[in-house]
This record gives C-alpha cells, structure tokens and sequence, in this order.
C-alpha cells in the first residue's frame, strides 16, 4: 500500500480499536515446512444479501515425504463442511484457525476444502482488512477484498505465509448474482450465465503472494486499450469503474498507460504480460492485487509537468516489478517491497516534473521522518511487526541516497538488473542481504557501513564543518566508521569529497554547503 501521513497512525491505532486481529508470517510451521504449494484453485460463490461465501479451494501440492498432516490457515469464522483426497472424504480438525488434514495413504498431490459462512468484515480497510460489503450510488451491491494484513486464512484455506506463492498460478472461479461483474487476477477465459448468477473463471499461471489473491464485485463501466511493452509484447490493459464514474473511466485509462510506461523505463518490462495491467474501482484506498490493483482514490489527479498523476494508481501499479515480481518470504524485508516502489513514485515526479519537483518531494519526505524504527525489522517478523510507516518513506530515502553515492550511471541500470534478476523474481524470493549484495557486486563498491546504518539502525551522521583559516573550512561526518561520496558546494563549483568521521580540508571563499541536493540523510 501507498505511505501517507495517516499510515502509521492507522497502522497504530487499528490495534486498539478492533477487537478481532489476524496476523501471519513469522516462522514457518514445521509442519508446513514438509510441502510447497503448487497451485489453487479457488471455487467461490459470492451472496451479498447475506455477506457471506461458499464453496472450496483445491490445493496442489508437493511433498518429499508422506505427509501425516496437512496443515493450512483458515479462520475459524469459516465452517468446513468436508475435505476430499483422491475423491474420498478425509479427517479433519478445524480450530484456532488451523485446519490440519490427515492425508489417505495415496499418492493424492491435491486436497479440496469445501467451507463457507459469513465473511468477516474490515473495520479500516486496507489497514484492518476483511470483506468491504457496500452499495454504490445506484443501489448496487459493491464488494471489495483487502488481506495484505490478515493473510489468505480470511478468505480460502492456503498455507498462509509470505514465502509460499503457488509455483503454477491459480485459477479464480467465482459465482456472483446476475448482473454482476467480478474481477480477479490473471485473464479472463470464461464466463457462464446460469439461471440468475453468472460466473467467471479468471486463471494465471505466474507465481503469486497469496494475499494478492483477490476478487472485486461490482457493476462496473470497462474501458480498455492494448499496451505496448517495451518488451515488444501486447499486453492487454483495463480499468473498471462503477457505473456513476464512467465518465473519469477514459481518464482512468490514460493516466494508467502513463504510468505503465514509466514504470518501464526504470524498472523494466511489465512483469506478467500473459495477464494484464489494470485496476478495478474498490470501496477502500488501494492495494497491489497482482494484475488487478485495487483503487479507490476518488479520481484525484493532479498535474504533473505536461501529464497528470495520480499517486495512488502509480504506487500499487508500481507494486508489480517491487511486491510481486521481486517479492519478500520474510516481512523482516517487507522494505524492499515498499520502499523501492515509493521511489518508484519519486522517480514520476523526476520524469514528468523534472529534477525541481523531485528534489523537493525528496527533501519534503526527507524532512518528515521520524528515524524511529530501523527499517528491517527482526527474522522472521509478522507482518504487524514489520509494518510501520518508515518502510515506505525512509525505504524510498535508503534508495534515493544510494542514487546520490552512485550517480545516475550506475544507479539506473543496477536498479533495472535488479529487477530483472531470474535469482530474485517470480518463485525465486529475495532478502536485504540478496539486494545488498547484488548492489556491491554490481557497483564494485564497499557499501555495507551504508547500508549497515541506514537499513538496520535510526542512527545518523552528524554533519560538522569548522573554520580553518582565512578561507579553509575542516568537514567531517560525525558517529560514523565509513567514508562517503558527499557532493559538497563550495566558491568553485560543486564537486563530491569522500567524507567520515576524519575532517577533510576544503578550500572555499564561502561557506561551503555540504549535500545541497539533500540526497543523504544526516544531522545538519
């Protein structure tokens, strides 16, 4: 999700306003360690009268040994009805939101869960997530999903832990009343009308974070147009509104190609061209849904240079390359999610408004951080652990500052290797430590004092610059045991000085000005 002033303190405050809480990652269960998840396919009928959902989900798996339990997450609000292997019902148990499955002795590689019930309901969506059961201006029923919090226990039976995505994709089926539309992840590749419910069967074969899983439902004005890759690939982009909106739709649909395109140029091709770009009109903020973002920011653009911007859609699209292409199996490095797609934001107002307005949202972010929590967090954090505010902000400075030590030469082409890297994307999840890393090796530098302060501690250099003489000034950066490339502005121009806790002498018949650019964070 988007960093915004209000983050952290809703983040904050959801704790103590609402009395049910659903937390995942953290250490892997043992006895979910013994398989990995292959594929879901998810059955659902939706009934909106009720809020409530029914049907099942088949889970491929792989085991390198019998498994005597299967163990998924699912809440206890859902009832199991049953659980088939081979076709034949097994045992069960289903509480503290566990569901443990006693497998038949076979050689069954998929497990089908049929449950349902009423769904639980998000108090503060997308921070305190659940099912968002409303009704739009014109009576219909609008449902929207939010789970990056709660995990996918909130909504299917899955093992429910950031470092499983389904190596072979998923399959989305959902059954909605007639008229209704529902959007998923993946294509669209049937649709049967039955009676008086209608549904769609949406599939991807791209491994996915199982929170991104997700379906909006809704009556809803489509506009949609094929985007050109710089990949040299077509892929399909769409935007879906509510009815009363269809006149922002075409808009709507612009403003994503801009800023698919700019996406592009740093990061690369659009990560999963055999699916599709778009965002479907949601009754809460927002959220990365892989290939189909959720946006609810009310149509709020603003001008950007010769474009318009809008901030919400550019972020969760940004997501793609830096969430769900380059994705995390331990929320410890929920950072590298968030905060390389917050630069992401940055680098729009470098492209469209120039180096003028990226500097001031630079200085502006910078400005407003608190250095309260180190951005990664412990091994094996939760996802409330990891989560705060800073992950985004000072993520985004982290990477804004590695820019300045680099210079644009380096840094550009690094930042697209990165993400571009077959030993980081898709199935293959990444650490700090793998970022950290591939940056060194990449630049050839000596950077880990760097990254050592900036990622793992709230510590800052202090600036100090002394007089020495008629026209020498001594400058050092204090509480530091590396040196670093600071661009520093004196009466002969602007050049950069490697600077550490040791003074270095600088000849200047002015008061030189240390990092005018505001690319370091320091204590000036």
């Amino acid at each position: 999700m988007k960093k915004s002033a209000l983050i952290l303190f809703f983040a904050l405050c959801s704790h103590f306003t609402f009395g049910q809480n659903w937390d995942w990652g953290g250490p892997v269960d043992p006895l979910q360690r013994k398989f990995k998840v292959r594929h879901y396919r998810l059955e659902l009928e939706l009934l909106p009268e009720s809020q409530s959902i029914q049907g099942s989900n088949t889970v491929t798996f792989s085991a390198d040994e019998k498994l005597d339990t299967l163990r998924l997450n699912l809440i206890d609000e859902y009832q199991v009805g049953k659980v088939l292997m081979d076709g034949k019902e097994v045992k069960f148990t289903h509480q503290n939101d566990i569901l443990d499955i006693i497998p038949i002795d076979c050689t069954c590689d998929q497990v089908q869960v049929f449950y349902g019930g009423k769904t639980p309901i998000a108090e503060n969506p997308p921070w305190q997530g659940g099912f968002t059961w409303e009704k739009d201006q014109l009576g219909n029923h609008w449902m929207g999903l939010s789970s990056q919090g709660e995990g996918s226990q909130i909504f299917m039976p899955a093992l429910d832990h950031p470092s499983s995505e389904p190596s072979e994709g998923t399959d989305v089926i959902i059954t909605a009343p007639s008229p209704y539309f529902v959007a998923s992840n993946g294509r669209l590749i049937g649709t049967e009308a039955k009676g008086d419910k209608i549904t769609y069967h949406w599939t991807s074969t791209y491994p996915i974070n199982v929170y991104n899983i997700n379906f909006t439902m809704g009556i809803f004005q489509e506009e949609k147009l094929d985007f050109k890759s710089v990949s040299g690939k077509t892929v399909p982009m769409h935007v879906w509104v509510l009815q009363e909106n269809r006149a922002k739709a075409k808009e709507l649909l612009d403003i994503l190609k801009e800023s698919a395109e700019t996406q592009e140029k740093y990061f690369g091709a659009f990560p999963f061209p055999e699916d599709k770009i778009a965002v479907v009109e949601t009754p809460y903020l927002g959220m990365e849904h892989q290939t189909i973002n959720a946006y609810g920011n009310n149509f709020q653009f603003v001008p950007m240079g010769k474009t318009q911007y809008d901030w919400l859609l550019h972020h969760e699209l940004g997501h793609e390359w830096f969430g769900n292409k380059v994705s995390v199996a331990d929320f410890a490095d929920m950072w590298i999610h968030e905060g390389l797609t917050a630069y992401g934001d940055w680098l729009f107002y470098w492209e469209h408004g120039g180096p003028d307005a990226y500097f001031a949202k630079a200085k502006a972010e910078a400005k407003n951080l608190p250095h309260a929590l180190p951005v990664v967090s412990p091994p094996n954090s939760t996802e409330e652990e990891a989560y705060h505010g800073e992950i985004y902000s000072k993520g985004a400075m982290v990477i804004h500052s590695l820019r300045g030590v680099l210079g644009d030469e380096i840094f550009f082409p690094m930042i697209k290797a990165f993400a571009s890297d077959e030993r980081f994307t898709y199935q293959n999840q990444v650490s700090t430590k793998d970022f950290t890393d591939f940056v060194q090796t990449y630049s050839g530098k000596d950077l880990q004092g760097f990254f050592d302060l900036y990622l793992y501690t709230t510590d800052l250099p202090e600036l100090k610059v002394s007089k020495k003489g008629k026209s020498g000034y001594a400058i050092s950066l204090q509480g530091i045991d590396f040196e670093i490339p600071v661009e520093v502005q004196t009466s002969e121009g602007l050049k950069k000085i490697m600077l550490g806790a040791k003074a270095v002498s600088v000849q200047s018949s002015t008061l030189p000005l240390v990092d005018p650019n505001g690319w370091l964070m320091l204590v000036r």
